[in-house]
């Protein structure tokens, strides 16, 4: 865990173009039946390019209409695919993960159904952060062993990692039901007890096994009207893409289209498609990682909403003198805060990645600087968030802001004097009308002067916000307390 992250290097151009040939031959072979053929092809595309996500996926559909979809490969395949099996977990054992999916393939070739050789592909491609392709193999396991707890544990994690607890929750209760002992899957169904605040859709009905893949089948819109809204929508869009298929921008505006009809997995296969015809380009990876934030933003939406209405119901239930049905609330109003803390986190955890990778990217751009430096704040990472802010210090459009943010920081580490400096310093480069930084700066003033025994000063300044907004914060009461204690001194 320890070890540096895997890096996947990136293909050449003249590697694309051979692979996009080649993947375009595939295509022609398949509706002839010259299937063997279309799996060459298509198995040289994905060792030139295997971050592609829809190579990967076209190769596995072809292998199992090569065998009529049977659920186990060849007859011969118990006594072909041993020594690529044990060359596979010498590979991953040395950390080749490259290794381990070329010669992965070598057994899937044989029988796409294998479930050993499809979980060490996920780990290996979890390893090299292709986390999308990593949730495929397993899934495509799990149509033949959709109640193996060790596949359905492996598969929880990987949509915890990636923040998507409502699929997660209901692997680890599928984990439980298989092994009612399990320590592991008990906790994490507690844990993640955000299952009562998360809309299942239909994946609860696909995770017992069905032909069609609960992770990658299209979500299909109820009403025939929705359908043809979304084909006008994305036709004109694809074939744009068809007649440049290199232009990052276009999947981009393709992903739009399917977040705006509500269909988040299509968008993000979308935005994967786009990769292996751009060469990984730094948009498409950029969109995928704001992406994989949704659906983690969307749960603290539920949860928020939970926590709303169990408060509500509190204090009706208090007014009406009567007591709360606890069999009805699953989550305490405790746990309910909890999980909203750590949904919290999360988010401020990944956008601290898409902004860091933002500011690499655009280093003149101070205002992703900005917003990374806040984020690092908020993660009480006060040293990286200086070092950030800083630099944002001498763009004169955001000076107050960073001046701000940095008082905040050496507030943070203890440091009043130069928390005092920058703040003032932000209050006098602050533009007029801004009514609210002007309030939250003589707020930090006040109360960082009154911590610190000036209490004159304090008593000054606050007057100053209560003069403006007599309630904010609480500004009245704490100028009272000041008071008290300046003149019991």
């Amino acid at each position: 865990m320890s070890d540096p992250t895997p890096t996947l290097p990136t293909p050449t151009a003249e590697q694309k173009r051979i692979a996009l040939d080649s993947f375009n031959r595939a295509k022609e072979a398949i509706p002839s039946g010259n299937l063997d053929y279309a799996i060459a092809l298509l198995l040289t595309c994905c060792r030139l390019d295997p971050a592609n996500f829809h190579y990967r996926q076209t190769l596995r559909k072809t292998q199992k209409d090569k065998y009529g979809s049977n659920l186990r490969g060849s007859r011969f395949a118990f006594f072909s695919t041993p020594r690529w099996k044990a060359k596979v977990k010498a590979a991953k054992r040395g950390r080749d993960y490259l290794r381990v999916l070329e010669t992965a393939e070598q057994v899937l070739y044989r029988n796409p159904w294998d479930l050993g050789t499809q979980m060490d592909m996920a780990e290996a491609f979890d390893a090299l952060g292709l986390g999308d392709l990593a949730v495929f193999s397993l899934d495509q396991a799990r149509q033949k062993y959709p109640k193996d707890a060790t596949l359905n544990r492996a598969l929880a994690r990987l949509f915890e990692k990636r923040g998507d607890y409502q699929k997660a929750i209901v692997l680890w209760q599928l984990v439980k039901e298989k092994n009612p002992a399990d320590v592991e899957a008990a906790h994490k169904a507690k844990d993640l007890a955000a299952s009562e605040t998360i809309q299942k859709g239909q994946y609860e009905e696909a995770a017992s096994g069905t032909k069609e893949s609960p992770v990658l089948s299209r979500i299909e819109s109820r009403a025939v009207g929705q359908q043809d809204k979304l084909a006008r929508d994305v036709d004109p869009v694809r074939k744009r893409i068809e007649a440049d298929p290199t232009e990052p921008s276009l999947y981009i505006q393709l992903a739009n289209v399917y977040r705006k009809h509500g269909q988040d997995d299509r968008a993000r296969a979308a935005l994967q498609q786009g990769l292996g015809p751009t060469g990984n380009a730094f948009q498409l990876q950029l969109a995928l990682m704001e992406l994989d934030i949704v659906p983690v933003r969307k749960n603290l939406d539920l949860t928020e909403g939970k926590l709303r209405a169990l408060k509500d119901k509190t204090r009706k239930a208090d007014a009406d003198g009567a007591d709360t049905d606890e069999d009805e609330e699953p989550l305490s109003e405790e746990e309910l805060i909890k999980f909203r803390l750590k949904l919290l986190k999360e988010i401020n955890s990944r956008e601290i990645d898409v902004f860091r990778v933002r500011a690499d990217r655009f280093p003149n751009e101070t205002s992703h600087r900005l917003e990374l430096g806040v984020r690092l704040l908020k993660a009480d990472l006060a040293e990286e968030a200086i070092t950030e802010l800083q630099q944002v210090r001498r763009d004169e459009r955001l000076k107050w802001k960073a001046g701000l943010y940095l008082g905040l920081c050496f507030r943070k580490r203890n440091n009043w004097r130069l928390a005092q400096r920058n703040f003032e310093e932000s209050l006098a480069a602050l533009p007029p009308g801004e009514e609210g930084g002007k309030k939250e700066l003589l707020y930090q003033l006040a109360t960082g002067s009154a911590d610190n025994g000036d209490l004159p000063r304090a008593i000054d300044l606050g007057h100053e916000l209560a003069n403006m907004d007599y309630t904010f914060k609480g500004i009245g009461k704490l100028l009272e307390e000041w008071n008290d204690r300046l003149q019991n001194a």
